[in-house]
C-alpha cells in the first residue's frame, strides 16, 4: 500500500477518534483492495473514474484510493476527508488536477 503526502497529511489531521477508525479501514483495504465501491463522474468531471471509495466513521468520511497495476497489486489513498458537500471528491479532484499540469 502507498499512500500520497498529501492523504498523509489528511489523515495526521484527523481527531483521534476518527484517525483510529479510518487506521482499521485502511488495514482492512491491506487484506481486500475491492473493499470500496468504484468511484466515476463527479461534479461534472470524470477525473475519478478507476478510483475506489471506502466510507469511514458511520459514512462521514471517505478513504479514496486507486489500484496500481504492475507486477503486484497496490492500493495507493489519494485522500481522506469529509464527504459533506462532496469536500473529498473536490480535494482528490483538485489534487489530481494539480499532478496532470505538473506532467
Amino acid at each position: 500500500m502507498t499512500t500520497t503526502a498529501e492523504a498523509v497529511r489528511d489523515f495526521d489531521a484527523l481527531d483521534g477518534t476518527i484517525r483510529k477508525e479510518i487506521a482499521k479501514k485502511i488495514d482492512a483495504l491491506s487484506e481486500n483492495p475491492l473493499l470500496g465501491k468504484p468511484l466515476g463522474n463527479k461534479l461534472g468531471m470524470d477525473l475519478l473514474t478507476g478510483f475506489f471509495k471506502l466510507y469511514a466513521a458511520r459514512k462521514k468520511y471517505r478513504i479514496v484510493y486507486r489500484l496500481l497495476k504492475g507486477r503486484l497489486e497496490v492500493v495507493e489513498i489519494i485522500g481522506i476527508g469529509k464527504r459533506e458537500k462532496e469536500e473529498i471528491y473536490k480535494l482528490v479532484i483538485r489534487r489530481l488536477q494539480e499532478l496532470n499540469n505538473t506532467l
